[in-house]
């Protein structure tokens, strides 16, 4: 059967590629391995029908891309966690707390942060997030991690003790295993207000969500691609013949032919897929991107009763969970970051929620224990994500190089992995961008 597209993967990215590339007029396929459309967005309801988002779900201000396709598709945006009251909540060792300043902090540690902050936003001016690599100090700034530049600029441990429990909360990596490179591009990507309290702000980031479940708009995209979307479908190898003649080898062993591909694969599926007449070049920087090996878990209440603590449902922690955040009226939401995925998977199948829930429960009290419903989501080890964000090491930007997120037509890249920041944004924009070169290519 042959086709003017096949689009791999009906996450985000495959299916914003697919609706636009239909609305130009080319008859576009969609292979995706699961039964399900939506990839790493996913929900499901309550019995009160209050849906519960099990993958992604907020974005913020400088999402463009997506904040347009939500409009598109006639949903709507409402403000996040991030309006909701309360402090937010730490749990470490030495007990739990909440607000700010840390309880770890000491004389002088407040204005090391400060200083240590005013420092990153000065240097992140200099980045240019689509082009990195023509920073004249990208080598070295690839090279360092973040917890060793914070070090350099006399941080200390407390400042980053702080900085460390705080991106482990968004699951990409631990400071010390993180480029300061790659934290400088996704900064400068979306940058935080003058004058704000660190390198992430929630408003900037995780500002909004869709009212109707983030996944709707997977649902919805979908919907309107009737009859071009096959599920069931893994790929196993690809083959780029030009001047535009591709063929898509399905794993049950049917080939498909169209004059061009896009592959919205995440990078650790991809792998896995036995891609021909590319350039060595071109995928060599696609197979040595590597993604945060992490998990979500859900847990659904009748009540925030949090609040009743003075807690807004948001944390950092320091134990299995690296954070925890209201996604909607009663529903906490929370991640597992790599460092500590292992841990987790080291718990027997039947005691994770269990054990997850009693962390809960150090936060914001034993009602956390009794939840409606829980949803664990591991992404790390599932087949078909592998990982979650993209995680940039120390030289993983420079050892990716220019190539990153690039074409070479008739093969074109989209996904979250492709873009610097923001996971859904970046399905999206990147989905799209694909989409309108190969329609100008023809």
């Amino acid at each position: 059967m042959n086709h003017d597209v096949i689009v791999l993967g009906a996450g985000l990215a495959g299916l914003a590629a697919a609706r636009d590339l239909a609305a130009g007029g080319a008859d576009v396929l969609v292979v995706e391995a699961r039964d399900r459309v939506g990839g790493r967005v996913e929900q499901t309801a309550l019995p009160d029908g209050r849906p519960v988002q099990l993958g992604g779900e907020v974005v913020g201000r400088a999402h463009t891309a997506y904040t347009a396709l939500v409009a598109e598709l006639g949903l709507t945006l409402t403000p996040s966690y991030v309006a909701d009251p309360g402090a937010l909540a730490r749990a470490t060792p030495e007990g739990t707390g909440a607000g700010d300043p840390p309880p770890w902090f000491g004389p002088g540690d407040e204005a090391r942060h400060r200083k240590a902050t005013e420092a990153f936003h000065a240097l992140a001016r200099t980045v240019d997030p689509d082009d990195p690599w023509a920073h004249p100090d990208a080598t070295a700034l690839d090279r360092l991690s973040v917890a060793g530049w914070l070090r350099s600029e006399g941080a200390g441990p407390a400042v980053v003790r702080l900085w460390e429990i705080g991106r482990l909360a968004l699951a990409d990596g631990s400071c010390e295993r993180t480029s300061l490179l790659a934290a400088l591009r996704k900064h400068a990507a979306v940058p935080v207000p003058a004058g704000g309290a660190g390198p992430y702000d929630h408003e900037a980031w995780e500002g909004l969500r869709v009212a109707e479940g983030s996944a709707t708009v997977a649902l919805r995209m979908a919907d309107g691609l009737a009859g071009r979307v096959r599920t069931g479908s893994p790929v196993a190898a690809v083959t780029v013949r030009r001047p535009g003649r591709c063929t898509v080898r399905l794993a049950g062993g049917e080939s498909l032919t169209a004059g061009a591909v896009v592959s919205a694969l995440p990078v650790g599926p991809l792998r896995s897929v036995a891609v021909t007449g590319v350039s060595e070049e071109r995928l060599a920087s696609l197979h040595r991107q590597r993604q945060a090996v992490a998990a979500k878990f859900t847990a659904a209440y009748e009540r925030p009763f949090w609040r009743e603590r003075g807690l807004s449902g948001l944390s950092e922690c320091e134990g299995i969970l690296g954070s925890t955040w209201p996604q909607s009226e009663g529903i906490l939401s929370a991640l597992v970051p790599p460092e500590r995925y292992g841990v987790l998977l080291g718990i027997p199948a039947h005691l994770r929620t269990a054990e997850l829930l009693a962390e809960t429960a150090r936060l914001f009290g034993d009602e956390a224990r009794h939840p409606l419903a829980v949803h664990l989501r591991l992404w790390g080890t599932d087949p078909w994500t592998q990982g979650y964000v993209t995680q940039w090491t120390p030289g993983d930007v420079m050892a990716v190089g220019p190539r990153h997120g690039t074409h070479e037509p008739p093969f074109y890249v989209c996904g979250s992995d492709q873009w610097a920041a923001g996971y859904m944004e970046g399905a999206v924009r990147t989905g799209r961008a694909a989409a309108k070169e190969a329609l100008r290519r023809g």
